[in-house]
C-alpha cells in the first residue's frame, strides 16, 4: 500500500541543510532553483531520502500551507551503524542533546541542523 514516506522540511535556505546531510552520505538527486539559490531539493542515501523546501517556495506552492512553512522544527530519528563516525562528521554543528544511553538500548546524540530542525542519531549495539 505505502511505497515510501519522506519528510519535506521547511527551511530558509536549502544549501546549509543539504551540506549537513552530505556529511553523512546523502547526495542531492533533484534540485529546483529559486532565484540565486536552491528552492527545493531531494537528498538520497540508498533507500533513504529527505526533502528540503524554502519557506517562500512553500508559500508560493500553496497559500493554505502557510502554517506548515513556519511551524515548529521537525525532529528526525536516524539509526546508524557507527555513532562515533557520525559524531566525527558533525564537528562544528550545535549539539541539541548530549550523548546518552537509553533504557531501550540505544546510544543517542542530537544535533541542530542549519535549517532549524533536530536530528537524533542512534546506534543500537545489538544491531551493529
Amino acid at each position: 500500500m505505502i511505497q515510501q514516506l519522506t519528510a519535506n522540511l521547511a527551511v530558509e535556505r536549502v544549501e546549509p541543510s543539504a551540506e549537513f546531510f552530505k556529511k553523512i552520505g546523502f547526495e542531492i538527486s533533484v534540485q529546483v532553483p529559486e532565484g540565486d539559490h536552491i528552492g527545493f531539493a531531494i537528498l538520497v542515501n540508498g533507500a533513504n531520502q529527505v526533502m528540503f523546501q524554502t519557506r517562500t517556495g512553500i508559500l508560493e506552492d500553496s497559500k493554505t500551507m502557510a502554517a506548515a512553512a513556519v511551524a515548529a522544527p521537525m525532529m528526525l530519528y536516524v539509526t546508524v551503524d557507527d555513532l562515533e563516525a557520525i559524531k566525527s562528521k558533525m564537528d562544528g554543528y550545535p549539539v541539541q542533546m548530549a550523548e546518552r544511553e537509553t533504557f531501550y538500548g540505544a546510544k543517542e546524540i542530537s544535533y541542530n541542523e542549519p535549517g532549524g530542525h533536530i536530528v537524533t542519531f542512534a546506534e543500537f549495539p545489538d544491531r551493529a
